[in-house]
């Protein structure tokens, strides 16, 4: 617990056969709770620089199956599912309503419960992630890249069944069919220039399947939110912030 920063508020949450451990920043603060969703096999400590100076809002992640403080889970599961799950953990928390942003492996979880949960996402963030896990052009071996190995994390921390799990859970997974339903939702994309495990161009693709989607290309490569966390946190905080239309006519 000492290794994760900003001091969160941690529990253990039990839900449908699983053990999650959450971790929770200035939780009960007033304006809508962000969601934050990390990419695979990175743990609670590793997204903390980030979480950390996201203010003004509570802000909550949690490890997945078999990642940091969460043990494996006994059976596989789907992306639907951890949708629901994690959408359980928000209801035990009173949060009706959630601002959502997630990373890789987390954005394409992110758009899954955007579209599985509509009603209940006011805005999302989405970084360095895909609309088609299966896509061409999607290069692992770039996570040895000069700029992530110079930022000292360590990637992944979770169990071989962990990332297995989450492997075989986004496996064959596309949001492109769903995305045009999310016309309603504001969403802001954010791609690093020099991503070589997920290009740019993956974000373009998003961009395209949603009506009024910003796209933004930021310095860094697939790591950009960590490395530049407090450039990206001071991003996040603005779109969140931002008055909505209906706010802006009045």
């Amino acid at each position: 617990m000492s290794r994760i920063g900003g001091r969160p508020e941690i529990s253990t949450q039990h839900v449908y056969g699983l053990t999650l451990r959450v971790a929770r920043w200035r939780a009960g603060a007033s304006g809508t709770p962000l969601l934050f969703l990390n990419g695979i096999g990175a743990d609670i400590a590793a997204a903390a620089p980030l979480l950390a100076q996201i203010h003004g809002r509570e802000v909550w992640t949690l490890d997945m199956p078999g990642v940091g403080g969460s043990p494996d889970a006994i059976l596989p599961y789907s992306a639907p599912t951890m949708a629901a799950i994690v959408m359980e953990i928000a209801d035990r928390f009173d949060q009706a309503q959630i601002d959502l942003a997630g990373f890789s492996w987390g954005g394409a979880l992110a758009q899954q419960i955007a579209v599985q949960f509509p009603g209940r996402i006011r805005r999302m963030v989405l970084m360095a992630t895909t609309p088609s896990v299966g896509a061409p052009g999607i290069g692992w071996a770039a996570l040895l890249d000069d700029d992530m190995l110079a930022s000292g994390l360590k990637l992944p921390t979770a169990t071989p069944l962990g990332l297995t799990y989450q492997t075989m859970a986004m496996a064959g997974w596309t949001s492109a069919a769903m995305l045009p339903h999310l016309k309603n939702t504001p969403v802001l994309i954010l791609m690093g220039e020099r991503d070589g495990v997920v290009p740019a161009g993956h974000g373009q693709a998003i961009a395209d399947l949603i009506d009024g989607a910003v796209l933004e290309v930021v310095p860094g490569s697939h790591l950009f939110p960590f490395t530049h966390a407090a450039k990206i946190a001071t991003r996040i905080s603005e779109f969140l912030d931002r008055p909505d239309a209906a706010q802006a006519a009045a």
